[in-house]
């Protein structure tokens, strides 16, 4: 009986981890984020763009922020979205905050019944994309072993991590004085990536706006007077070429203090890492030749008397007489005085 329960309880901790492991993939997106749901300043191009920088998938949950009465918000058809017809809603929920989870794949719709509230911009549509896992990396095969050749191949140059990037300023908004203020291109900057060697777009109408940097103390007081770089004819293709805060205006009487402004931040080059410098060369296998000028063997090995070895040509020549050793000079001299009493006897 003992056994029984305790397989229970590990039974019940396995289907409770498993429970816990799945849920911990689902994304909480706050709609608006700081800006929450309320009618946006400049339209609905507010929560266009904050859907436009995020991802959804099946299980994620949108989390509306609004006071209760003075706002709900209801889940709609294609039809009641354009229209802002919220007569019959597929879900309502009054009482703010409220967190919707989306249970399907395909296109959502969301808006504000609250008279005029959805003609004025309070309106989000997203599109959900099917829970999927994460993607399986790709086996990483070793190349294949190579004999080293005598002659080293350079290295190719490592290519960037992704190209640079072409940002389009405000997307279909273009360029102008947002009808919001600036939360419009706050919102459109907001997720986004900018790096050394990106590009900006300015669409606008040449002659009605125009587009120059500022610093920020001039940025945040739109001091037409300071600014720099200042471009007339769009569109103004802008090239990020350092890091740190940049910060764009139009001069245009009014247009800055009316939200035609844009803040970003751009970070380091976007570059693999070079190639270490101190890469070993492949080694040749060949076996160096020995020396022309081996030195000769050390006094101390041991000889065999009797054996004499001609010297190469391309060797030092032996040493003289007197480096024999002792006992080879006394064993020679009757030799020596027997070849002189054969001499004078013939």
């Amino acid at each position: 009986m003992t056994k029984i329960s305790n397989m229970i309880v590990f039974m019940a901790l396995v289907v409770a981890a498993t429970m816990l492991q799945s849920s911990s993939g689902q994304a909480t997106h706050v709609v608006g984020d700081a800006l929450g749901w309320l009618v946006p300043p400049g339209g609905e191009v507010a929560y266009r763009t904050w859907a436009a920088s995020r991802t959804f998938v099946v299980g994620d949950i949108l989390t509306f922020n609004f006071t209760t009465r003075q706002h709900d918000v209801a889940e709609v058809n294609r039809a009641g979205f354009d229209s802002c017809n919220g007569t019959r809603p597929i879900s309502m929920s009054t009482n703010g905050p409220t967190n919707i989870t989306l249970r399907s794949a395909g296109e959502h719709f969301f808006i504000c019944t609250f008279t005029s509230h959805c003609d004025f911009g309070q309106k989000l549509a997203i599109n959900v994309s099917a829970s999927s896992a994460a993607p399986t990396p790709q086996p990483t095969t070793p190349p294949p072993a190579t004999t080293p050749s005598p002659i080293a191949t350079p290295a190719a140059a490592p290519s960037p991590s992704r190209p640079p990037t072409t940002y389009t300023v405000g997307d279909n908004l273009g360029w102008v004085v947002p009808p919001g203020g600036p939360i419009a291109y706050e919102t459109w900057a907001r997720g986004k990536t900018f790096m050394v060697g990106d590009i900006l777009v300015f669409n606008f109408n040449n002659g009605a706006h125009n587009v120059a940097e500022m610093r920020e103390a001039s940025f945040d007081s739109c001091n037409r007077s300071a600014a720099t770089n200042t471009i007339t004819t769009s569109p103004a293709r802008i090239t990020l070429t350092t890091a740190g805060e940049h910060f764009y205006i139009c001069t245009f009487p009014q247009h800055c203090s009316l939200g035609q402004k844009l803040a970003i931040n751009v970070t380091g080059a976007n570059s693999a890492t070079p190639p270490s410098s101190s890469a070993p060369t492949p080694s040749s296998t060949t076996t160096p030749p020995p020396s022309a000028t081996t030195p000769p063997p050390s006094s101390d090995s041991p000889t065999t008397p009797g054996i004499s070895t001609s010297p190469s040509p391309f060797n030092a020549p032996p040493p003289p007489d007197s480096a024999a050793p002792p006992s080879f000079r006394v064993a020679a001299l009757p030799f020596a005085l027997l070849s002189i009493a054969l001499a004078f006897l013939y």
